[in-house]
């Protein structure tokens, strides 16, 4: 029987009804054709295989580096060139990252012009020295952060294809995430330090410069050996294979001792999209593990003050806590270990780590470890593109570490998220609002980018639940981790998740909330007795909680649906009409005469300008 491939338009169309096999099934899975969902939708993702062997020069921070990348074409489509990441080259003088951080209004403080002034022994770079498909040469072009590759032969639906590749790379001074012997002294930061495959979907390829944020990768197995000077200590993403051979408190039983002046750590990590490696001579190992869980790994330097150190220490039962707490409100974590490093220059995540600076207070480690291992969850397992969807992953990530720290801290906040809102109020009333489709690097403002993904993001998650009510929220999320976990989700499918869940429309809301800068402002108009007139000022519609004080004292909860949203949250309001958006007023009457009137006295709903919320 001859195939018959979907259409790139009806794979777009299709999508958001894809959901995955379950956890167990795909944790550690190796390529998979397509994903089917219950309502018969294809859904495919591509899939790539690292192997990659690493020999750094840790006095002169260079590094050579052979690649073999088995790429499998899931798609529809026949591809005839690929593209690769080259992360290193933005630390280079005059690179697009370095132009950007000094034309911006509002420069990255990390950044500045620190990149302008790198010399040649200071910058960072890869150079693809060969490449092969299947052992022909390829004709390839170094673009600035991106290797253009003209392939040999097209790539055929379904067909697996190998790589073989050469590079020597050197690591920049430290400056943003990535780096060598950053502020506070960590040797090496080696994250997007590998020619990364560039991600191919529905929409085509994703080979986006490496401009100022964040990244997307292919899911697959990652097989890496990295041969450094044995007085370092690694750490990162994936499984140590040979502690036997390496020590530096990995070992499991009698360290078989080396007389070469190098160390090689062998490292595999199964189905994830990046891979992260740091490494100082200095490094304090410690473990702690979780119950029912992962083994979690601390290395953090030993210069550290006695202050900051016993901060460490402390803050490691705490992690076992995120871990849990992340693991019941979102979905179980999958991996076997996790680890949190020192280095970098503030938090970023990785593949079953993260990178924090260590010269922080009891409750900063914390803090910073909660919304970095959040990110396991939003954009590593959930992983959706952070340079178009930036709000995703920063926003839902912000949403469930804030609620996640209010608990294990004991903070007692009535509204955890209360900072974020008032962010977002600002940006909105602020006139640089952008809407949340623009791409990250395309913010006018860093500030503007950092509300919108951060603040608006984790406020489109907490506004949601005042929309289907907070048990539909719970259910949304969990439903979204089992359906798109391992996957690449899209904003439309939290929308259709919480759809599924809730049973309404909510279309409008992320029209709305997600895709404009339209505003929420209701107001209460006018109480003459017992009548109450609201109105709508702002454009973007929204169901409303309303709270009634009588006269004689006594009050009563209404729920106003919002008539678009073809029915109610459940609540134990008293449910009166629905009110139709293009209506810019809505009346009825109370059952007594009324003193005052709030709208949402629970503050969950965004409206911009909270004054005319009570009369």
């Amino acid at each position: 029987m001859k195939k018959i491939y979907i259409s790139i338009l009806s794979i777009a169309l299709l999508l958001s009804c894809s959901t995955t096999k379950s956890i167990s099934s795909t944790t550690y899975s190796s390529t998979s054709m397509v994903l089917n969902s219950p309502a018969t939708a294809t859904y495919w993702q591509q899939h790539v295989d690292y192997k990659m062997d690493i020999d750094m020069d840790v006095n002169n921070y260079q590094y050579q580096g052979k690649q073999t990348l088995v790429y499998t074409n899931n798609s529809p489509d026949v591809l005839d060139r690929v593209y690769y990441h080259l992360f290193f080259n933005a630390f280079q003088p005059g690179s697009e990252m370095d132009v950007r951080s000094q034309t911006i209004a509002d420069p990255d403080s990390r950044v500045g012009n620190r990149i302008g002034q790198l010399k040649p022994n200071e910058i960072g770079y890869i150079k693809v020295n060969s490449l092969k498909q299947d052992g022909t040469t390829l004709k390839h072009e170094t673009v600035g952060t991106v290797l253009e590759v003209q392939l040999a032969k097209p790539i055929q639906p379904g067909e697996k294809v190998t790589f073989t590749m050469d590079f020597d790379a050197q690591v920049p001074a430290q400056i943003r995430r990535s780096g060598r012997n950053n502020a506070e002294g960590v040797a090496l930061s080696m994250s997007q330090w590998y020619p990364k495959l560039a991600e191919y979907d529905f929409e085509g390829w994703h080979a986006d410069p490496y401009i100022g944020r964040e990244f997307h990768g292919v899911w697959g197995d990652f097989d890496v050996n990295i041969t450094i000077d044995k007085n370092y200590t690694l750490g990162g993403t994936g499984y140590l294979q040979n502690p036997n051979q390496i020590g530096h408190g990995y070992e499991t039983s009698t360290v078989t001792k080396s007389n070469s002046d190098k160390l090689t750590w062998h490292f595999v990590a199964p189905n994830v999209h990046d891979f992260m490696w740091a490494a100082d001579p200095a490094y304090i190992h410690d473990t702690k593990q979780v119950p029912n869980g992962p083994l979690l790994h601390f290395l953090y330097k030993n210069t550290l003050d006695a202050e900051h150190k016993a901060s460490w220490k402390k803050m490691q039962s705490k992690t076992v806590e995120l871990m849990q707490y992340y693991s019941e409100h979102v979905g179980k974590y999958p991996y076997k270990q996790y680890s949190v490093i020192q280095g970098g220059d503030g938090g970023m995540e990785y593949a079953m780590s993260t990178l924090i600076t260590g010269n922080r207070s009891y409750g900063s480690l914390v803090g910073v470890t909660a919304h970095e291992m959040a990110h396991t969850w939003f954009q590593f397992l959930l992983a959706s593109n952070e340079s178009k969807h930036e709000w995703m992953d920063e926003g839902f990530t912000t949403y469930i570490s804030t609620l996640a720290k209010n608990d294990i801290m004991n903070e007692g906040k009535s509204h955890p998220l209360e900072n974020a809102y008032k962010s977002y109020i600002y940006l909105a009333n602020s006139g640089k609002e952008q809407p949340l489709t623009t791409h990250s690097d395309r913010y006018a403002y860093n500030r503007s980018y950092s509300i919108a993904a951060y603040s608006k993001g984790a406020v489109f998650l907490s506004q949601l639940g005042y929309v289907i009510g907070s048990e539909n929220l719970k259910k949304t999320i969990k439903k979204y981790f089992t359906d798109f976990a391992f996957k690449h989700p899209k904003p439309l499918d939290i929308v259709r998740t919480a759809e599924r869940v809730s049973g309404l429309e909510l279309d409008w809301y992320l029209t709305d909330f997600g895709q404009t800068t339209n505003t929420i402002d209701y107001g209460v108009k006018t109480v003459e007795g017992k009548t109450i007139t609201l109105e709508r000022i702002g454009l973007m519609p929204m169901p409303i909680d309303l709270k009634v004080t009588y006269i004689d004292g006594s009050s009563e909860d209404f729920y106003i649906p919002l008539q678009m949203m073809r029915g109610e949250k459940p609540t134990k309001a008293t449910i009166i009409s629905d009110w139709a958006w293009a209506y810019p007023t809505y009346t009825f009457d109370a059952k007594k005469d009324v003193k005052t009137v709030e709208i949402d006295p629970s503050g969950l709903m965004a409206d911009v300008n909270a004054s005319n919320n009570i009369k």
